[in-house]
């Protein structure tokens, strides 16, 4: 639907394709060229929280590259893997561009095609991001995940399947979309064992290669798939965090003293003092302790 905006800073009024209706009053908007040649008019605009019916579900979730999501009820979400099921037409349009004249006309259309291909691998993944966190944030009340150093390991050998992936964006949505439809979500601490932790017995197996997917543990004999069993003890490590402090403080509260305990007076402090001589080359000081 087209429909005129007005932008007074010498650009005067701008046609614009609504992609979506602006639930407020926009406080200001900006025009975004994107390396396609697309323009885009970003609104700043308030939006109302749209709490969702409570829950009695909770879920922990692992992330992975094999594997992008799973769940600790067993549910698995696949990785679609945008950016390498379009490598090869990205790679051939990235060489066509390289042998282009720099300046030419030839040089520009090259450099628009591969804008494109980064654009619809872009779009893809945000798209399945926004379903896969909607759909979560609504299943479950509360939602845990492990706060991996997702910036180390994109330094990695691993780093184009970490950044194709897009963890820290599905983290991010589902932390957006939580808080926008009064569900919780919470990260544990990334130092937690969840991979080499038995989610039936608690004993510590030990570290584990990458390629070992299924494992038994020694002390129970239960057999574990790796993703699910980190995922349970993420929902595990994630209930505890949340169950036992909830964010308050652990100092025990202040209480009153007993009578009989409610003090030393100065003038035995003061006596206590003078029975302590001074130590003088190495002699033993005599030291009345008083309960």
């Amino acid at each position: 639907m087209a429909d005129v905006c007005t932008w007074r800073r010498s650009v005067g009024d701008l046609k614009v394709c609504w992609s979506r209706g602006l639930p407020s009053t926009p406080s200001s908007v900006t025009v975004i060229r994107e390396p396609d040649g697309r323009y885009y008019a970003s609104f700043v605009v308030e939006r109302q929280p749209s709490p969702l019916p409570a829950s009695d579900r909770e879920a922990g979730i692992d992330l992975g590259l094999s594997v992008l999501i799973t769940t600790s009820d067993g549910e698995v979400v696949a990785n679609p893997r945008f950016l390498r099921s379009r490598q090869r037409r990205l790679s051939r349009a990235q060489r066509a561009l390289a042998s282009k004249q720099k300046g030419s006309a030839n040089r520009a259309k090259a450099r628009h095609r591969v804008a494109v291909l980064h654009r619809q691998v872009r779009e893809t993944r945000r798209d399945h991001a926004h379903k896969t966190a909607l759909r979560l944030v609504r299943e479950n009340q509360v939602v845990y995940a492990e706060d991996l150093s997702i910036g180390g390991l994109a330094r990695t050998r691993l780093a184009r399947s970490v950044h194709g992936a897009g963890w820290s964006q599905i983290l991010r949505l589902i932390e957006q979309k939580a808080a926008h439809h009064g569900r919780e979500f919470q990260r544990i601490g990334r130092f937690v064992p969840t991979s080499q932790l038995c989610s039936e017995c608690g004993v510590l197996d030990g570290p584990k290669p990458l390629n070992i997917r299924t494992w038994q543990c020694a002390a129970c004999g239960t057999v574990h798939d790796r993703d699910v069993n980190a995922a349970r003890n993420i929902l595990a490590a994630g209930r505890a965090d949340r169950l036992n402090a909830c964010g308050g403080s652990v100092r025990p509260p202040s209480a009153a003293a007993a009578p009989d305990e409610a003090g030393t007076h100065r003038g035995a402090a003061r006596a206590a003092r003078q029975e302590i001589p001074a130590v003088h080359g190495g002699e033993d000081a005599k030291v009345t302790h008083f309960s």
